[in-house]
């Protein structure tokens, strides 16, 4: 008998049928080990020993393993092929040593790239031994991670009240996107013309031409830099009197991206399909991990973490096949396409993410998939067809146009594409960069050198540079990779993380930095700036790789960051909060206080005049006031500015934003015990004044004189419900935005939604949502089935806190970041038992026993 492990329950059972009856194939749940949350789990005295914890569910798990390996002759570790994979591997085997579970035992490694029957069994045939330099890399990296968190986060409580947490990758994740918002404020917009003219051949077939360049001196971006250059250049071009001085036209080729690694597929599928690199991820896991395809499970995709390129010989032969036969000949190149990786570690330096059989066409296996499954996969298979394909060819037209005496230029440009190669299947997104130039398909008519030219009109248009956008998932995490910091299987984390942290947020899928994110930089970046330093954090990640490549040793490349990064952490420790606080006052001076009209300091107190205006931490997080508190309690949030706005600072902390027009009162934004909230007026004596909170997903220095009302004016009515003929109201409640009706309520996604929810879409949510019982409507968004144990039914339900597992009277809370959708009845199952070994639902009280009936109990235990 033979015992294979591997981490999921669906991998389990869809790996037992390839295997058959001779093979026990069991799911390890992930990793069964991890450092507790908590201080000396990593102890650099002892070089860097490290205390593993087993949770309770873990180790049931790890004891049905060890039971079926002391009876098997062979142990099979088929974790994922990458260094977390060989990480689990390594955990579960220090743990069935210590069980005393290997004595005798033949252990071997296996790893296999899709979750096929012919992958599988050629994986069974070459088995290898555990990869110790893997695994170091492993613990090199978990180490570093935890030394960092548990030695800097603790400063940064002390130092910086409501600060969270820092991380080794996340702070200078974090970093870019501070330093973006930096150089979005810091920018001055500049203004700059352009001109253009409308021109027709002698065949009056029009085109438009750029003015290019000026007496011989091309024309720079910015060099039209007002209206008045403008209009006198445009009546040189009015002028007349244009001829075509020549006609060229360049050949050019397109050439196919390569097939999709983690980083480009999280890229793509941002761009694409809005798809948040978690989700992409979540998504991609469940492809590989199977789905039941004609009666049978079977991987769909590729292992989905790896940054390689390369595609195995057979998948390739099988590639060229079918552009051949579905797209033709012309196609298909002569040679297969090679592509190289930009991976410095050969060891992880994988098979690119494609389809297990690309035989399996998008359209023949949609029934099988839910909708966010069928657009990734269709996504893989386009780009790993494509990546195979001919080239696009194209045709570039420069056409170069003077006036009588030369001293006006304009040139037209083209490109018309002549033969569409692989564009027939696929073309990349474009990035935030990407100029609207950058793919001019203008076709222009036919024209000679000589040709004179009929000038149809000519226009001057005013253009305004724009500042550098805020990143996106997809362009931080092509920044990241970019700077060689942290890995791609570790992108979606970070990014989770600085969400979670409140550190960011996200508006239009940009990232906006938090008043709190933008402080724990600034201190970073002030008393412990070689941590955040990309050229330091990218040398980090190449030491990590190689160790995973057995060039260096763990323990020496801990030792050297762990020499420097204590002493700095126990200086810092030991410098006085007001000396923090003063430097830190300094170095964020630009942001907070920005200079104003020449001559007025922006430090003075708006309110006395008098005081100075400084940085100031208080246990709810920062903010800036005036020096000659408390005769002077003038307060503002940090990185509100008071730069001459419609909002008015009166005192106290008290921010006003205008008058109510229907009391004349005035509208105030102010700080309370829950957070920011507004108010009409200050009520009449024993009377409280009109007020409402401001909701979580709006920035309180967001809100002006019209948010306040329409937020004070809550609840709306929507309308008339069509069969009661009841009122539909939104508003925003204890537990977010919703819509309410004759006693029935329905979530609604934003406080957006509540100003902008019209009546069908609101009788619609009404709809769907569960009539409420003793408690928050529960709406089921996933039935598993029977339970395999009392055929009682398994549901994923969602409730007021959030999606979590029921079956019967047992309720089990989803994993923090779980895509309900997602969940599979072996999943609950294991949540479920763990609850219920924890207690689960509180018996109902019982009632007082007898005096006598106490006592012989007592005796009895």
């Amino acid at each position: 008998m033979n015992v294979v492990i591997v981490e999921s329950p669906a991998k389990a059972k869809t790996i037992n049928k390839y295997l058959g009856k001779d093979y026990t194939v069991l799911a390890s749940f992930g990793h069964v080990r991890d450092l507790p949350a908590k201080d000396g789990s990593v102890k650099p005295d002892d070089d860097f020993a490290m205390n593993w914890e087993v949770d309770a569910a873990s180790n049931k798990r790890l004891s049905d393993i060890a039971k079926a390996v002391k009876d098997a002759d062979r142990l099979y570790l088929a974790t994922d092929p990458d260094r977390e994979g060989e990480a689990i591997s390594w955990h579960v085997l220090e743990v069935l040593a210590g069980k005393r579970a290997l004595k005798g035992k033949e252990v071997k490694r296996v790893v296999f790239n899709e979750i096929t029957k012919s992958a599988i069994l050629k994986a069974m045939a070459h088995p290898r031994d555990l990869d110790e330099e893997l695994v170091n890399a492993y613990l090199a990296r978990r180490a570093l991670d935890y030394l960092v968190g548990f030695t800097l986060s603790p400063v940064l409580w002390r130092k910086l009240p409501g600060a969270r947490s820092a991380g080794r990758v996340q702070s200078v994740a974090l970093r870019l996107v501070c330093e973006r918002e930096s150089e979005i404020e810091r920018f001055v917009a500049e203004e700059y013309w352009s001109i253009e003219a409308a021109l027709a051949n002698g065949a009056g077939d029009g085109f438009n031409a750029r003015l290019f360049a000026l007496d011989g001196e091309k024309l720079k971006k910015l060099d039209l830099k007002n209206e008045q250059l403008a209009r006198a250049a445009e009546a040189r071009v009015k002028a007349g009197g244009l001829k075509v001085e020549s006609v060229e036209r360049k050949p050019a080729q397109r050439h196919p991206q390569p097939p999709f690694t983690t980083s480009t597929l999280q890229q793509e599928a941002a761009r694409k399909l809005g798809f948040p690199a978690n989700k992409t991820m979540r998504t991609a896991q469940a492809l590989y991990e199977g789905k039941s395809i004609g009666g049978e499970v079977t991987g769909l995709i590729t292992y989905m973490r790896t940054d390689g390129v390369t595609i195995a010989q057979e998948a390739l032969n099988s590639v060229r096949n079918l552009i051949g036969d579905r797209y033709g000949k012309d196609y298909l190149p002569d040679a297969p396409r090679m592509y190289k990786t930009k991976a410095k570690n050969a060891q992880e330096a994988h098979e690119a993410i494609r389809p297990t059989d690309v035989m399996r066409r998008p359209a023949d296996i949609a029934h099988a998939l839910d909708d966010d499954e069928r657009k990734l996969y269709e996504l893989i298979w386009r780009r790993t067809v494509s990546s195979q394909m001919e080239s696009a060819r194209v045709e570039r037209t420069t056409v170069t146009i003077f006036n009588g005496d030369k001293s006006v230029e304009l040139r037209a440009t083209g490109t018309v594409v002549q033969f569409d190669g692989f564009l027939n299947v696929y073309q990349e997104g474009r990035d935030d960069s990407a100029s609207d130039d950058d793919e001019d398909s203008n076709r222009l008519p036919k024209l000679a050198d000589g040709e004179a030219l009929k000038l149809n009109g000519v226009n001057a248009n005013q253009h305004f540079t724009e500042a550098p956008p805020r990143y996106s998932e997809a362009s931080l995490v092509k920044k990241l990779e970019e700077l060689g910091i942290g890995r791609p299987s570790t992108y979606a984390s970070i990014l989770t993380v600085l969400r979670e942290r409140e550190y960011v947020t996200m508006d239009r899928n940009r990232f906006i930095p938090e008043d709190k994110g933008r402080l724990v930089t600034a201190f970073l970046e002030k008393f412990f700036p070689r941590y955040v330093e990309y050229d330091f954090t990218a040398k980090l990640e190449e030491q990590l790789d190689d160790i995973s490549a057995g060039e260096l040793d763990w323990k020496k490349v801990l030792k050297e960051f762990w020499t420097d990064f204590k002493p700095k952490t126990e200086e810092i420790i030991g410098v006085r909060t007001a000396v923090v606080i003063d430097a830190l006052d300094e170095y964020l001076a630009p942001l907070l206080f920005p200079a104003k009209d020449e001559g007025h300091d922006p430090r003075v107190c708006p309110v006395c005049n008098e005081g100075r205006l400084g940085l100031r931490l208080s246990r709810y997080g920062a903010f800036v006031g005036c020096s000659r508190y408390p005769e002077c309690s003038y307060t503002r949030p940090f990185g509100a500015n008071d730069n001459g706005a419609a909002s008015e600072e009166v005192g106290d902390g008290v921010v006003e934003l205008g008058t109510d027009p229907k009391s004349g009162e005035a509208v105030t934004l102010r700080n309370g015990r829950f957070g920011p909230y507004l108010q009409i007026g200050e009520g009449a004596k024993g009377t409280k004044p009109p007020r409402a909170s401001i909701p979580k997903d709006m920035k309180p220095d967001a809100v002006d004189l019209e948010k306040a009302l329409a937020l004070l004016s809550l609840p709306r009515e929507v309308g008339m419900h069509p069969e009661s003929g009841q009122p539909i109201t939104a508003s925003i409640g204890r537990y977010g935005p919703y819509l309410a009706h004759d006693g029935k309520y329905a979530k609604l996604g934003s406080t957006e939604e509540v100003f902008a929810v019209g009546l069908n879409r609101a009788v619609a949510l009404l709809a769907d949502t569960p009539d409420r019982k003793g408690g928050a409507a529960k709406t089921t968004l996933k039935d598993l089935g029977a339970h395999p144990t009392d055929g009682e039914s398994v549901k994923v339900l969602d409730g007021r806190y959030g999606p979590y597992v029921n079956h019967g009277k047992t309720n089990a809370t989803l994993p923090k970041g779980t895509d309900p959708q997602s969940v599979t009845m072996e999943q609950a199952v294991e949540w479920l038992a763990a609850k219920a070994s924890k207690g689960g639902k509180k018996p109902a009280a019982k009632k007082k026993a007898p005096a006598k009936a106490k006592a012989k109990t007592a005796k009895a235990g």
